[in-house]
């Protein structure tokens, strides 16, 4: 039990309502304050001001005698704990209901009866002489003690009930709140303990912001998921591709061995051995390079890049591998420069790859067009050749590590070409397409320029 309210107490929405209750507490009792200030006032005021007028119409009288007649009638008909009217005549006499007498204590308001009884209560008094007298009255401050009563009982009705319902809400909200952060973070246990199949399920009655919350966690948790699916398939990938190479450089090496022990050449096994070897450390370069690529550093070294010079040089260089092939290469390129933002090394890869990709998989199609265009804020680099081009249920899957269609198998490579290309267009913000080119594969690279 003290474990459930220590786990309450450091709730969030728990604290967040006592801190609001508490400002509303501390708004309350200064709104409450200035009303009571401000009607107190408005009381005094207006007993002041009826002193002045009781005090204007007492010196309305003509004289002495008829003053102290006046004070008398209005003393018998007036309340003495509401009103008190004294006047002292020229002769010493005391006229009315009550004298103001004054001792070690102070001033009091005592009867001119026979009991001498002293009045209760704190009265504004108002003192002036008249007709060789002196006149005072004093009116009870009684209304404003009972205002001090009113406002404290409106302290205890409204208020308290408020402060405790509010109590109450928050309590029950951060009950609720924990119970749903509780499920988040169950699954969020149950990811780092490796099952990530673990997913955030809301609640019907979730607030938009633990909504969001939980979709994060499992998106969170889908990446990670496929993260791990992708790295569990790469690896299987790469035991699978390089077991027949390390395979055959072991049967080469044997080769080599016989060779040397029967005195022939030994320059053919070596030569195939080392073959093998170059193969093996390029899939591993290659596997590095588009480890970078997705890291993402390149961005730091980014400069604008001549997109048409770029294409135009990997066009010449690629020409006479063309040629041997009995292919054309076709240009399609723009007269005035067009630049976009990147590294122009991973560009040069990226164009590299395509261009390889299109001679080593075109068939019998006699040319592969490399075409550039800007248009409308976008830069489109276009690589389409005439083979037997992709499946559509494949063109994802051949952005893939290390995935080769079944007719490719007997072809030069390993698979990471295009998923190189992939890298480098999302670190270049680009997106990449592959598109059907009736016949061949059309390979497009959009830039936002």
């Amino acid at each position: 039990m003290r474990a459930r309210l220590a786990g309450l107490w450091r709730s969030m929405p728990l604290r967040l309502a006592l801190l609001l209750v508490l400002l509303f507490t501390i708004v309350s009792l200064l709104s409450l304050a200035a009303s009571y200030a401000v009607t107190q006032r408005s009381f005094e005021q207006a007993i002041r001001a009826d002193l002045a007028q009781d005090m204007a119409g007492f010196r309305a009288a003509p004289g002495a005698a008829a003053l102290a007649r006046l004070v008398e009638a209005e003393s018998r008909e007036t309340d003495p704990n509401r009103l008190i009217l004294s006047y002292i005549g020229p002769n010493g006499r005391i006229y009315g209901n009550g004298a103001i007498a004054r001792d070690n204590e102070g001033y009091h308001i005592v009867s001119i009866g026979a009991a001498r009884a002293e009045y209760r209560g704190v009265y504004l008094t108002l003192t002036d002489t008249l007709y060789g007298g002196l006149l005072t009255i004093a009116r009870s401050r009684a209304e404003i003690t009972a205002l001090r009563e009113v406002f404290v009982n409106i302290l205890l009705v409204s208020l308290l009930p408020t402060v405790l319902i509010a109590l109450s809400g928050g309590l029950i909200l951060a009950r609720r709140s924990k119970r749903h952060v509780e499920v988040i973070r169950a699954t969020l246990d149950r990811l780092t303990t490796g099952d990530l199949a673990a997913r955030v399920a809301p609640g019907p009655r979730w607030s938009d912001d633990l909504l969001r919350i939980g979709e994060a966690v499992n998106q969170m948790a889908r990446a990670q998921e496929t993260s791990v699916a992708a790295l569990r398939q790469v690896s299987l990938d790469i035991a699978h591709d390089l077991k027949t190479p390390i395979q055959r450089v072991s049967v080469h090496l044997d080769d080599l061995d016989r060779a040397e022990a029967a005195g022939a050449d030994p320059a053919e096994p070596l030569a195939r051995a080392r073959a093998e070897l170059e193969g093996i450390a390029a899939i591993f370069q290659s596997l590095l390079q588009l480890a970078q690529v997705e890291q993402g550093e390149a961005r730091a070294h980014f400069a604008s890049v001549d997109l048409t010079a770029l294409c135009r040089t990997m066009v010449e260089l690629y020409e006479p591998a063309a040629g041997e092939q009995g292919k054309r290469l076709l240009c399609d390129l723009p007269e005035p420069p067009v630049h976009v933002t990147g590294d122009r090394a991973l560009l040069g890869q990226l164009l590299a790859n395509l261009i390889e990709n299109a001679l080593r998989h075109s068939g019998d199609a006699e040319a592969v067009k490399v075409a550039l265009k800007q248009a409308a804020g976008q830069v489109t680099l276009t690589v389409a050749d005439g083979g037997p081009g992709i499946p559509t249920e494949d063109r994802d899957k051949v952005l893939q590590r290390l995935y080769r269609l079944d007719r490719s198998r007997g072809t030069p490579g390993h698979g990471l070409g295009l998923a190189l290309v992939d890298g480098v267009a999302k670190l270049h913000g680009a997106r990449l397409e592959l598109a059907d080119n009736a016949p061949g594969l059309r390979v497009v690279v959009t830039f936002d320029s």
